[in-house]
């Protein structure tokens, strides 16, 4: 038993000794490393690309997640200016076409401490906030995502900025009815600068 209890004292001890024992230049301390925090990127100025006036030709899915493929056409003006010095912007968007018109505002809110922004869209239609997206850009494209009932059912939706250039960019709208697996495109904007 005295011999149980000194193996135990001397393993108590080795532990206690070498946790005050530095680190060998060039060796990683697996514990720590494994439990730090990555760093994120500053966002604050990803939807800088967005700010101004742009025209935009707006292709719409009438009837999603139903097979339809009747897409209705519009064409009109996208208008972006910062706000709080870039860490929010706030869009206007007005397009028409054969059989629709659409008049819709959109405010976009970066939050510092997640490292993401949020996109709330409202339409003149009803004039209600939308759900808000949550989202950031890797490798210059953003994607933002939501869950919201549509129809009846829950849904996710997702939102992509891609193909940004100075003077253009491509903006898509998806819905996906599987938890993600598929989307389906049903707004599909193309933007090109007019200031």
């Amino acid at each position: 038993m005295k011999l149980f209890r000194r193996a135990l004292f001397l393993s108590a001890a080795w532990v206690a000794a070498t946790a005050t024992l530095p680190t060998p230049a060039g060796a990683r301390d697996t514990a720590s490393s494994a439990t730090a925090a990555p760093v994120l990127r500053d966002g604050t100025h990803d939807f800088d690309f967005n700010i101004g006036t742009w025209h935009t030709h707006i292709m719409t899915l009438q009837h999603p997640l139903t097979g339809s493929k009747t897409w209705a056409e519009l064409n009109g003006t996208v208008t972006v200016r910062k706000i709080w010095g870039g860490k929010a912007s706030m869009e206007e968007i007005e397009a028409s076409g054969p059989t629709e018109h659409l008049e819709g505002l959109t405010l976009f809110l970066y939050n510092p401490q997640t490292h993401q922004w949020d996109q709330t869209f409202a339409s003149s239609k009803d004039g209600v906030l939308e759900t808000t997206a949550f989202g950031e850009f890797k490798d210059g494209r953003g994607e933002l995502i939501d869950q919201e009932t549509y129809q009846g059912r829950m849904i996710l939706v997702r939102t992509v900025w891609s193909q940004i250039k100075p003077n253009s960019h491509h903006f898509e709208q998806s819905f996906s009815d599987d938890n993600g697996k598929t989307w389906e495109p049903n707004f599909v904007a193309n933007l090109t600068r007019i200031q």
